[in-house]
């Protein structure tokens, strides 16, 4: 098992981003695909998380493809590093250097519907991001650094 952490916000899009892709199949093959419409019953995920979750990287950039071969979904998954910028202007001229780490995961559609169905349930069932900066919202409000340190109230 490989455990990959994310931001709130990239588990919307990444959920956003799978809709639109398996839609935009669906359309493109006259309705042919081996797309569902909606997310199959029988792939509704509830349960918990195993714990503990111990990450094995955390995700800066994600692609997601379709794979018209295999009927499948391609998410790709690579790690972020604090030297992102500098490994990218180093990596032209150093070849030996080791890459990010990368995960790159082909599910079903059927899976892939299920997936964002859950993850947008997920999304929604947490904290309200400030409209400001973006940050979870508390229920008394929190630090928001666009307010200059002042306390933002939840609206």
């Amino acid at each position: 098992m490989t455990t990959v952490g994310l931001e709130k916000f990239q588990v919307a899009v990444l959920a956003d981003r799978l809709d639109e892709l398996l839609d935009e199949v669906l359309r493109r093959s006259g309705g042919t695909a081996p797309v569902p419409a909606l997310a199959p019953v029988e792939l509704t995920d509830k349960a918990p998380l195993d714990l503990p979750i111990d990450e094995d990287f955390r995700v800066g950039t994600m692609a997601l493809a379709w794979d018209p071969d295999t009927s499948q979904v391609v998410i790709e998954a690579q790690e972020v590093t604090d030297e992102d910028e500098e490994e990218d202007a180093l990596a032209a001229v150093d070849d030996d250097r080791p890459g990010s780490a990368v995960l790159r995961v082909h599910i079903s559609a059927a899976a892939a519907r299920a997936f964002t169905q859950r993850a947008l349930e997920i999304v929604a069932a947490g904290r309200p991001p400030c409209p400001l900066c973006g940050q979870p919202l508390d229920a008394e409000g929190h630090i928001c650094v666009r307010l200059n340190g002042h306390r933002g109230e939840r609206s």
